[in-house]
């Protein structure tokens, strides 16, 4: 079926004139691209020009969002259905038909056209919008329609102008594909795909804010051909559908390397941005140093740069301008038109970049790694300037980092040079790849991990690397760097796992392993010269036995979890050491402790009962048939390490675990906390830290009993705690029994007392004075150290406390308020205590004369 056609024809039907894909430069001095269905019409709808006739329209519109407000450039490649390009199929009505029709064509496309399952279908509606539910509970029943407030369901072009509630239709993906927490309707989640929205646009807000009711209500639709597109052919994501597959394809082909999706973001980028490139270029824009040429520039060279990271070291998004045509020549034929000037521009512009982009990349790497969490502005700058990176480029790397550049340092250097031609950079003289994993990568490949059967070996030296990861032929004692053997039993960190220590043999301390773009590296420290290309004994350390220990205990825990919390859980982070285990999960409240106590006992079950751990190679969809939990956000390859132990547990991991469960030892939680909005975190030790954690317990309850003097401690506490409370029942008779006595003076038949009291409670005095007096007015003050503190009641009086208080209370440095009946304050200056004792007494004697 070509939706994209039987959209229009449908609409066409309805009475809709079919309007062709409006160009992507929009004449519009307010927007960069044409980025929804309706800029076309956008004139109409703010009532600039008269609807057209008929009043009623459908197209097919190209759209590009890469740049300006609306932009989702950085996103495209790592989500399902994020894109800088895409087509918006939409029907729109200039105060014709309203919220009726619009909502009965989209429920009669949808489904009686594209036949999609009722029971996968949803809708909101704007929670105000009691017209649209009405409406809509003609076609679904009322339990599949959700209300939601304006930032979900209401649209307004701007800050005022044309705007109303909206409907929304979703396509429910599946829980079997979708396990979180936010997986739900009306949740930030990916199972309920927003396919289709409906706006009703039936207000004009004023610049006060007011919605003014339109004589004339439009309809503006958008449904996302490449989300609809992927539903109908059973997609998760729009990369994997026909629009973009054959794109892939070739670029793995081009790049002799198998595109795997959990890997191959670098893939989606390149297969979004040819297509923004090619129509960009089709229709007029040029490459630029500023405005919508920059944008276009900003595209290529982002998509050449993860064809870089594929391995693709010359021209080659010019190549994929045929593959795009065969895709949309059809209905685009300028495609196929005017390819052979696509492709020319494409390819020169690639060549351009090409000639700098590998020593800008060494430069950016070299800089990388003496970077902690700004990357320098310098740095940047000089990418930009020498090597052509755009700057959002440069952000775009250091985002994969988790590291942003010093935009400040960068913006100064930019305004200064805009004065100066730009300096030609010729080079720093250097191996190209000195220093460059990739050196390693393509001379040697990735090297072997033995440390699943051993943990000592005989191997070889490959290469040596320092500090700055630069190779080396030697590392003399006392030096630190890296270390890349033939074959390794040290693990590198990955999956929550921290990585190994040991040593070599004689030689070196090895002090961590780490995975640097999969080639597995071990951090050493010298005190005898290693050399490349020698044989050299290693020995993985003895916590390794430890951290898997606790990697192990982690696997049960998750287990633990959906079995006591629900299936709803799932990982969100972990790490693993030879010291402790800490394990983030979804669930949207604290645990509570008969829970937590459910999950040791689950956990020390296991253990106790020597449940055997087993680990089996298969392939990943045997092992998802099997039953094994696949971490989300986790990358397989096409076979995979499966980690049972017994019946209770089973999951997809490449780390190390023990062979039976009885090696844990024990199991504690040491501590249950919040990481953010629905995310737990628990902390647990096992093994020898368990011990120590008993240990240390044990310890402290033998002090605690010494302390209370009773070998029960529980019962020394609770003879402290009844003494605590005799002793403050005794303070407090003392304190009643050494109140002042107050005198009180009659004005107009309210008695009247202020006075400066030396212990006691001064509030709860005026509280009982008030169940003594018919009529009162009293005001206490009290030194405590060097401040003030002061009270005062009101009861059948023409006074007010809080006013009373508000007037004597700055003379000694303070503030407060309260009520009419009861007021206090604190302040600093005692030495005032008797200068606010006559300004109260003044006060009120004035009042109540």
């Amino acid at each position: 079926m070509d939706i994209r056609q039987e959209f229009v024809n449908v609409c066409e039907q309805k009475g809709n004139a079919r309007k062709e894909s409006a160009p992507l430069v929009p004449d519009d001095a307010t927007l960069l691209f044409t980025n929804a269905g309706m800029v076309p019409f956008k004139t109409v709808f703010t009532g600039e020009i008269p609807a057209p006739t008929p009043p009623r329209a459908t197209s097919s519109q190209t759209c590009i969002r890469a740049g300006g407000k609306h932009n989702d450039l950085e996103n495209v490649g790592f989500t399902n259905r994020h894109h800088t390009f895409f087509e918006m199929l939409g029907n729109f009505s200039f105060g014709d038909y309203f919220k009726e029709e619009a909502i009965a064509y989209a429920w009669e496309f949808i489904t009686e056209v594209l036949k999609l399952p009722v029971d996968k279908l949803w809708v909101t509606v704007h929670d105000s919008d009691d017209e649209a539910q009405e409406i809509w509970e003609k076609h679904i029943a009322a339990d599949r329609i959700m209300r939601l407030g304006d930032a979900d369901n209401f649209w307004q072009m701007g800050d005022t102008g044309p705007c109303g509630p909206c409907s929304e239709i979703f396509y429910d993906q599946g829980a079997e594909h979708f396990n979180s927490l936010e997986d739900k309707m009306g949740g930030e989640g990916d199972r309920f795909l927003e396919i289709w929205n409906l706006v009703f646009m039936q207000y004009e807000r004023d610049a006060s804010g007011t919605l003014n009711p339109l004589p004339k209500p439009s309809i503006d639709t958008g449904m996302g051909l490449e989300r609809v597109v992927a539903v109908m052919e059973g997609k998760i994501s729009n990369y994997d559908s026909s629009y973009f597959m054959p794109l892939i394809d070739e670029v793995s082909t081009l790049s002799g390397k198998k595109y795997v999706y959990d890997e191959g973001a670098s893939f989606r980028v390149i297969a979004d941005h040819i297509r923004a490139v090619s129509f960009l270029i089709a229709q007029g824009v040029n490459f630029d140093k500023e405005g919508r040429g920059y944008v276009l520039r900003r595209i290529l060279r982002r998509a050449v740069r993860h064809g870089y990271l594929l391995g693709i070291k010359e021209p080659f998004m010019f190549k994929l301008v045929d593959t795009l045509g065969d895709i949309m020549g059809k209905q685009y034929p300028y495609l196929i038109e005017k390819s052979d000037n696509i492709k020319e521009i494409i390819r020169l512009e690639e060549q351009r970049f090409f000639k700098t982009i590998a020593s800008g990349l060494e430069l950016f790497s070299k800089e990388l790694v003496n970077t902690k969490e700004v990357f320098s502005g310098e740095v940047a700058f000089k990418l930009y300037d020498t090597f052509g990176f755009p700057l959002d480029l440069t952000e775009d790397m250091l985002k994969e980092e988790g590291k942003r550049v010093d935009i400040d340092a960068f913006d100064a250097l930019m305004k200064s040079q805009r004065e100066r031609a730009k300096a030609a950079w010729k080079g720093s003289g250097d191996d190209a790849v000195s220093g460059d994993f990739k050196a390693l990568l393509e001379q040697f490949g990735h090297n072997e991990f033995i440390g699943y059967t051993t943990l000592n070996a005989h191997v070889e030296v490959l290469a040596l690397l320092d500090e700055r990861y630069q190779r080396v032929d030697v590392l003399n004692a006392g030096d630190k760097g890296w270390i890349f053997l033939d074959k390794t039993p040290f693990y590198a960190q990955s999956g929550g796992q921290v990585g190994d220590s040991g040593e070599i043999v004689g030689k070196a301390k090895i002090l961590d392993t780490k995975k640097f773009f999969e080639l597995n590296l071990s951090e050493v420290e010298v005190y005898d010269s290693l050399k490349v290309g020698e044989r050299v004994e290693v020995a993985v350390s003895a916590t390794r036995k430890e951290i898997q220990r606790h990697h192990s205990a982690t696997h049960l825990l998750h287990s633990a979890l959906k079995e006591i919390l629900g299936s709803h859980v799932s990982q969100a982070g972990s790490l693993n050491d030879d010291k402790r285990l800490r394990f983030d999960f979804s669930h949207p409240k604290a645990l509570s402790v008969e829970e937590l106590e459910k999950i040791e006992v689950f956990v020390n079950d296991a253990i106790a009962n020597g449940l055997e751990a087993k680990t089996e190679i298969m392939s990943i969809q045997e092992a998802k048939n099997s039953g094994a939990m696949a971490l989300f956000g986790e990358k397989y390859g096409d076979e995979v390490r499966v980690v049972s132990v017994g019946e209770v547990s089973k999951e997809l991991c490449g780390g190390t675990h023990v062979n039976n469960a009885a090696e844990i030892g024990a199991f504690f939680i040491t501590k249950e906390s919040g990481v953010s909005a629905g995310v737990r975190r628990i902390e647990a030790v096992c093994s020898r830290a368990a011990y120590a954690y008993a240990k240390e317990i044990r310890e402290n309850f033998l002090k605690v009993a010494s302390e209370v003097k009773n070998t029960d401690p529980l019962l020394g506490v609770n003879r402290l705690k009844s003494e605590i409370k005799t002793l403050k029942s005794e303070i407090q008779s003392l304190q009643s029994s050494t109140k002042a006595e107050l005198t009180f003076a009659n004005i107009a038949g309210v008695d009247v007392a202020v006075e400066v009291v030396e212990s006691g409670d001064i509030k709860t005095m005026i509280d009982e004075l008030k169940n003594q007096k018919e009529s009162l007015a009293v005001l206490l003050l009290q030194k405590k150290g060097d401040k003030v503190m002061m009270a005062a009641g009101v009861k059948n009086a023409p006074a007010k406390a809080g006013a009373w208080i508000k007037e004597v209370a700055p003379i000694v440095g303070g503030g407060g308020g309260g009520r009419d009946d009861f007021a206090q304050a604190g302040g600093k200056d005692a030495s005032k205590i008797n200068e606010a004792k006559a300004k109260a007494l003044a006060f009120i004697k004035a009042t109540l004369s």
